[in-house]
């Protein structure tokens, strides 16, 4: 089978958001139920993954300017998700660290995430699987290559 480009594009416009829907359907966690947003899904897991972080850092990894990630990291430490700390030495660079309660929602995304993929990929054959990994990795390699969007 061939398409254009152009075919290409309107029919992954049709399917992604109904992907989009499905997956949103069978989220339970925090995320969905509106008490965390995406980019702050994002933070979380930045600092899971890359520990204590100053807040210049996770802006940057974020693409948005101190005072817009000063926003969405204030919601996060009201939530006691995270802790913020001025360093000792210079009380304007500040660090954020992940609480506990902040690493065990992570986590808990993290295993229903896994276990929701499980459940719909086990209907697809292994082949497929692989192939969709594989197409998967390349589109990431592109989206970050040239510094973009690394994590």
């Amino acid at each position: 089978m061939r398409i254009s480009l152009q075919e290409f594009a309107d029919k992954i416009s049709d399917i992604m958001p109904v992907i989009a829907k499905e997956f949103s359907k069978r989220n339970t966690n925090e995320l969905c139920r509106g008490k965390i947003t995406l980019p702050q899904l994002l933070i979380l897991g930045f600092l899971y993954r890359n520990g204590d972080s100053k807040m210049s850092t996770i802006a940057n990894y974020m693409t948005v300017s101190t005072a817009a990630m000063t926003g969405m990291v204030d919601r996060l430490t009201r939530y006691g998700y995270v802790k913020r700390e001025h360093e000792p030495g210079d009380r304007r660079i500040i660090n954020t660290r992940l609480t506990e309660k902040g690493a065990r929602l992570v986590e808990k995304i993290n295993i229903q995430r896994r276990q929701m993929i499980i459940d719909i990929f086990g209907k697809v054959s292994e082949t497929d699987r692989l192939d969709y990994l594989r197409v998967l990795i390349k589109i990431r390699e592109a989206l970050t290559r040239n510094g973009h969007g690394q994590t």
